[in-house]
């Protein structure tokens, strides 16, 4: 399977370039069950359902278990400047505790271990090893890392969003539920919840669980290989805690349906299952999903548009069916739907016979 079968051409103006005025005001584009034309034959069993993400509660039903994930997005985004006088833009990865960090830097020319940058605002980062494309670094700031990005970092939006983040992007770059620190990148698919979305979610009798899975920022580096045997996944820190095990476990017993809210939790719970059981887990993961690959955690997936040629949208298409995704694409281009992280959403059912 080679990356080039999941291109696509997207206009660049439906690239979402900022967050709609309300967050559930976002379109869903339906893809319910059906055959895959590999296997259908024809695509006569394709239908798309044009819909309002505020209608979402009137596609579930009472039982229904949606998991979230519970990531908070790091103002990670910093700048520098060298001995030398050049300037630096800094990307923190991950925190690894205490005062160090992965981070990726933007230099003309790669700083030696014991280089020191200092701080636009204020410090130094000591540069302490090369870890691949990134530096494992130590911040020499006068509080805790955590509490000092807060007020010197700036909030990392992704690269196809042409500006610069600006105050409201601290709110609407963060779920509503957003409460483990760690995140580079936000689990988009959240984004489209507000407090009165999840409170008739509740009143109609839904469930809610979370997982934690620390986006990276490799989630933005594009495949560099066309032969996807040769892909080596980006590695995110993740858990899955034992009471939502319980709780999917109790929501499958009575009947109902294990909706994930995003492609990181898909990621999460996937990395999660033991000998095709689900177990607690906390720990790193590399788990790549494309099609051939079974998920079986979930039953039904709440996912933004992805970027063509990307791991994510090899997961989808793992999950609905590669041919039906690209249908679902073209009639979401079509219909001029947002693109990507501030973009619309879709609701997908697994390809039948799944």
């Amino acid at each position: 399977m080679k990356k080039s079968d999941f291109h696509y051409d997207l206009p660049p103006e439906l690239i979402a370039q900022a967050p709609l005025p309300e967050r559930s005001a976002s379109r869903l584009l339906v893809v319910p069950p059906g055959a895959d034309v590999a296997t259908a034959g024809h695509a006569s069993e394709w239908h798309f359902e044009d819909r309002s993400f505020r209608e979402l509660p009137s596609l579930l039903r009472a039982g229904d278990l949606l998991v979230f994930n519970d990531t908070r997005v790091i103002p990670a985004r910093l700048f520098g400047q060298k001995a030398t006088g050049g300037r630096v833009e800094i990307l923190i990865e991950r925190l690894l505790g205490g005062f160090d960090a992965r981070v990726q830097l933007g230099v003309s020319k790669s700083p030696k271990p014991g280089a020191r940058i200092a701080l636009d605002a204020g410090g130094e980062l000591e540069v302490l090893d090369r870890d691949g494309e990134f530096y494992v670094v130590r911040f020499h700031v006068p509080e805790s890392l955590e509490q000092w990005l807060l007020h010197a970092g700036r909030l990392p939006l992704p690269p196809y969003i042409q500006r610069e983040p600006g105050a409201d992007d601290d709110e609407r770059y963060q779920t509503v539920f957003a409460r483990e620190v760690g995140a580079v990148a936000a689990p988009t698919a959240g984004l489209h919840f507000d407090d009165a979305l999840l409170d008739a979610l509740r009143a109609q009798g839904v469930q809610f669980g979370h997982v934690t899975l620390h986006v990276g920022a490799g989630t933005f580096q594009p495949v560099r290989v066309d032969d996807l045997a040769q892909h080596v996944m980006h590695s995110e820190w993740l858990n899955v805690g034992a009471e939502l095990i319980e709780q999917i476990r109790r929501t499958r017993a009575a009947g109902g349906r294990v909706v994930a809210v995003g492609t990181t939790v898909v990621r999460a719970l996937e990395s999660a299952m033991r000998d095709g059981e689900l177990q607690p887990f906390a720990g790193e993961t590399r788990l790549f999903i494309l099609p051939g690959y079974r998920i079986r955690s979930v039953d039904a997936l709440i996912t933004n548009f992805h970027l063509p040629e990307s791991t994510l949208l090899m997961l989808v298409s793992a999950f609905a069916g590669k041919a039906r995704m690209f249908a679902a694409y073209e009639h979401a281009i079509r219909e001029r739907y947002r693109f990507f992280s501030y973009g619309d959403a879709m609701l997908l059912y697994p390809q039948a016979g799944e």
